[in-house]
This record gives C-alpha cells, sequence and structure tokens, in this order.
C-alpha cells in the first residue's frame, strides 16, 4: 500500500515544512519589528508577511484534502506533480507578497488554478469509483472510446 501513497506523503511533509517556513518568517518578521504578539499590525512590511503566512495557511488544508483524494482515486503521480506545482507557487506568492502586494497576483491565480484542477481531478475519480463500484458503469472506459 505504501507504494501506492508514498508520493503523496512526500509532497505532503514537503507542504509541511513550506508552512513552517512561512511561520519563522513572521517570527522573524515580529522580532525586526518589535510587534509582540498578539498584535498584527505594523509597518506594512510587517502586515504583508503575516498576511501571507496566513492566507496560505487558509489554503493549506483545502490543499491538503484535495491532494490526497486526487491522488487515492484517480492518479498518484499526477496528485503529487500538481501538489509541488501549487507548493511553488505559494512559495512564489509568499515571496512576492513579502515585497509588494502587488506581486503576489500571479503567483496567487496560479495556485488557484492548481486547486481547481485538483478539484477536477478529484472529482473525476471519486465519480469515477462510485458509478463503477455501485452501478457498473467505468467513465473513464466511456470517454477514451
Amino acid at each position: 500500500m505504501l507504494d501506492q501513497i508514498h508520493w503523496l506523503a512526500a509532497v505532503t511533509v514537503l507542504g509541511v515544512l513550506e508552512q513552517a517556513y512561512f511561520f519563522l518568517q513572521v517570527i522573524y518578521a515580529r522580532r525586526l519589528f518589535g510587534i509582540s504578539p498578539p498584535k498584527i499590525s505594523g509597518p506594512p512590511e510587517f502586515e504583508r508577511i503575516f498576511r501571507a503566512q496566513v492566507n496560505s495557511s487558509e489554503y493549506f488544508p483545502i490543499f491538503l484534502a484535495l491532494l490526497w483524494q486526487a491522488g487515492l482515486f484517480f492518479h498518484q503521480g499526477l496528485a503529487a506533480a500538481l501538489g509541488l506545482l501549487y507548493l511553488c507557487a505559494r512559495y512564489c506568492y509568499f515571496m512576492g507578497y513579502k515585497a509588494s502586494s502587488s506581486e503576489r497576483l500571479t503567483p496567487m491565480y496560479f495556485s488557484a488554478g492548481v486547486l481547481w484542477i485538483l478539484t477536477a481531478v478529484s472529482t473525476l475519480g471519486i465519480l469515477h469509483f462510485f458509478l463503477s463500484h455501485y452501478a457498473g458503469l467505468n467513465i473513464l472506459q466511456l470517454l477514451t472510446a
């Protein structure tokens, strides 16, 4: 079974490490700008780093759910590749937002697009499972015929 999920697990660990990096960036920015918790406002440089981290954290559970659904119900390799694209886009989003709020836009749209693709692949895989398991229909075979 592990050979069916090892890429998903690896991308998950990379995602957790990326989130940890974002958290550490906020801690560093708090020290740099002298902003103690629970304050969340300060110079624009701090606020951009803080918002980039919070925004990334808000989407992380959605990403994980879609990554695993797409990998388990459709194709592990495709899901892992899309997961790596998503993590790269989120890193670019974070670094862009850290520099300027306008530089976050392109990576934000790209990462949202990857999530939509993961959603479509997950939906297709789950639909295929239910139809083949309960109705005896193989929609993937029908689509390629």
